[in-house]
């Protein structure tokens, strides 16, 4: 059986920077994930400055053979209406590929890495956490690794992520966002025929403000999706959205039909347990998603680091106790959790009104929207 100090299961964003941040300091961090890397992974895909400034990213470096698409502006609007052009004047955001940010920031962490395999069973014991999994190869010894043993185990496999439904075995309703995406390259014809610019992605929003679609241009690349808070009307939602997109011709190439389908949790709804003897939750795992952009690479981001530093600090037992202060910090940074009663909560009509004045004001579209529901601006 291989041991290390800290197991993290989930190669995103959250579980490289949980990584990056342990390896640093000198422990020895092993990276599990389902997946080999670099892996598919469509999102629309853009990190804030935020995010920059929180793994120290290099951006020249980065940007070398990578998409790296700078964001000044959004064009927002309803649903079946002609978007409004919000021009910042300067970089505010950038686009990237999720396939490229991701395996980036996981060979960044230096971590290492079993990839291509799943836990089968999760079992603690007196000092730490036995993990079998579907059958590994390890990378040092060429031998196959059948279980791994740690210290302490980090839940940053998404939303389904198997730590997290160990730590939150009782089944418990859950306000879940849903989303349906795709990314598709455009040949050269498409690409200078695409009515979608680079600089300046585009937003529809529905009027129940339960969800919005999006047309996201990454260079050669399209990205097109759309999440709501309601599964109910998540199918006929899809339909209607792309079929907007069609009657607009927003692309001079058809957009593709299989789309991908993925699921998370806001923050400020999620009730899961973040925390236990040895184990924490980070990004989607915890359900950190940012109300109401379902923003999640910066939660992501911000909670793997947070986790590394606690994990750090609450040495050698990592009780319970120990590692509390990691719940205290995640509130402190993100907002109370479980709290704010859901917008499904709150009459459709006032709903919709609320979404002719947000909309209808390019002063609120750009102060409430964009700069704080999306871009985070003031957030120090």
């Amino acid at each position: 059986m291989d041991r290390c100090d800290v197991l993290i299961v989930g190669g995103g964003p959250a579980g490289s920077s949980c990584a990056w941040r342990l390896v640093q300091a000198g422990l020895d961090v092993v990276v599990l994930d389902k997946a080999s890397f670099p892996r598919d992974k469509v999102c629309a895909g853009w990190i804030t400055p935020a995010v920059v400034r929180a793994l120290e990213l290099d951006l020249e470096k980065y940007s070398q053979g990578r998409t790296l698409q700078p964001f000044t502006g959004f064009r927002t609007g309803p649903l079946h209406r002609e978007p409004r052009t919000t021009d910042f004047g300067r970089t505010i955001s950038y686009g990237i590929r999720r396939c490229e940010f991701d395996d980036y920031l996981l060979a960044r962490s230096r971590a290492r890495l079993f990839t291509g395999c799943t836990p089968t069973d999760l079992e603690q014991d007196g000092e730490g956490w036995v993990v079998k999994t579907s059958g590994v190869v390890s990378p040092d010894s060429g031998n196959d690794t059948r279980g791994l043993h740690a210290s302490v185990l980090v839940g940053a496999g998404g939303h389904f992520c198997p730590v997290a439904r160990r730590l939150n075995a009782r089944e418990q309703p859950e306000d879940v966002v849903v989303a349906q995406e795709i990314e598709f390259r455009l040949d050269p014809d498409a690409s200078a025929a695409c009515r979608v610019q680079g600089d300046c992605p585009e937003l529809f929003f529905w009027s129940d403000l339960l969800g919005y679609g999006w047309c996201v241009r990454k260079g050669e690349y399209l990205n097109v999706g759309a999440g709501r808070l309601s599964r109910l009307s998540f199918p006929a939602a899809v339909r209607e959205f792309a079929a907007m997109l069609e009657q607009r011709g927003l692309s001079a190439t058809a957009v593709p039909a299989s789309w991908k389908g993925h699921a998370y949790l806001l923050n400020c709804t999620s009730a899961r347990r973040l925390y236990a003897d040895r184990v924490l939750l980070v990004g989607d795992a915890a359900g950190l998603a940012l109300a109401p952009s379902g923003e999640g690479i910066l939660a992501a981001v911000e909670s793997g680091v947070i986790a590394a530093e606690t994990i750090l600090a609450s040495a050698p037992g990592y009780s319970s106790e120990a590692v509390a202060h990691y719940g205290r910090r995640i509130e402190a940074r993100f907002g109370r959790r479980g709290q704010t009663r859901a917008l499904t909560d709150i009459p459709s009509w006032l709903r919709a009104a609320a979404a002719r004045v947000l909309l209808g004001s390019r002063w609120l579209t750009k102060r409430v929207l964009l700069e704080d529901a999306f871009l985070h601006v003031r957030r120090v």
